[in-house]
């Protein structure tokens, strides 16, 4: 019979309201949860085992509590009687930890990465069901090969694509630009789209990694204060397809100058970073200030490449190959 090991992080699914008039706290454990699921008799589930891993919603996670998880779900997948690891977790940044882990963990044995939105307390409660989806996928053979994985909503989806698109519904996990790799169905699993998962072998994060979205009219003083703040890299979600104001152009190229890593994505939901412009802060003056792209990726994601590898290699142009590998 496989084998699927739970570890649990806490977040809404673990999360009930135990009084009138309070806020809702993490009320389950990971046992408590694998409990629920284990008493529905269908479909089959696989055998499973369970860890918790702190219990926190994801809004608190930490550069050093992301990179410890990552390491625990790297040390599960080494183990031979696995066929496959679930995470449970917050959804606030549920779509980060399953970048980082699809980035950075090797080996071809699926993690699967599930959630909730509405409290175990609240009706309708959808962890459970998500829950057994997510084992149900972990376990399947078809899903190994495709790295990380989120599965929310009956619906498979690639970590290198999903956003969380909204912040209550139960269908908030989408990929603007693909779509989902499968879906969870009562007969069985159907993944119809493969990936091709990209790989970075590295030691450890880049804390020091800012993140800005560009509006219209915006000042650029939050670069130069970043990199007196000591910022060893910024991630910019810019305009369209990859342009930016004359006064942030300077601001990029004098933060580069100054041994700082700066990476462009978009703040479009998607499409990629590219254009035929040749105005001012255009893409073409970006390219030629050095900046780094990572097609697909959105700014979280990108800020998560970025501080992987900054925190592994010796220098700059040693993380910029390892960004670009």
């Amino acid at each position: 019979m496989p084998r699927v090991h739970i570890i649990a992080t806490g977040g809404t699914i673990a999360m009930a309201q135990q009084a009138p008039d309070t806020g809702a706290v993490v009320a389950l454990t990971g046992s408590d949860l694998v409990g629920k699921l284990a008493g529905q008799s269908e479909p089959a589930l696989p055998a499973m085992t369970c860890e918790e891993y702190g219990r926190l919603p994801s809004s608190h996670f930490t550069p050093d509590y992301l990179w410890g998880l990552r390491n625990r779900v790297a040390e599960s997948s080494c183990q031979a009687d696995l066929d496959g690891i679930v995470v449970t977790h917050g959804t606030d940044t549920l779509e980060e930890t399953a970048y980082l882990l699809d980035l950075t963990v090797p080996g071809d044995k699926p993690m699967v990465l599930t959630g909730a939105m509405r409290l175990a307390s609240e009706a309708g409660y959808e962890g459970i069901a998500n829950l057994g989806a997510a084992v149900r996928v972990a376990a399947c053979p078809a899903a190994r090969g495709l790295g990380a994985l989120v599965v929310m909503n009956d619906e498979i989806h690639a970590a290198r694509d999903v956003t969380k698109t909204d912040s209550q519904s139960l269908d908030t996990f989408k990929s603007p630009s693909w779509g989902p790799l499968g879906r969870v169905e009562p007969g069985g699993i159907t993944i119809p789209r493969r990936i091709r998962r990209q790989l970075l072998h590295c030691t450890g994060l880049e804390p020091r990694v800012y993140l800005f979205k560009l509006v219209a009219g915006m000042d650029a003083e939050l670069v130069p204060h970043a990199v007196k703040l000591g910022a060893r890299g910024i991630v910019i979600e810019a305009f369209g397809s990859g342009r930016v104001p004359p006064w942030w152009l300077q601001a990029v190229e004098q933060a580069i100058a100054q041994g700082v890593a700066v990476a462009v994505s978009t703040r479009c939901p998607s499409g990629s970073v590219s254009d035929r412009y040749g105005f001012v802060g255009a893409y073409h003056d970006l390219v030629r200030a050095g900046c780094l792209f990572a097609e697909g990726l959105n700014g979280p994601k990108m800020r998560l490449r970025l501080m992987a590898a900054l925190g592994t290699a010796r220098n700059l142009e040693g993380a910029r190959q390892l960004f670009n590998a």
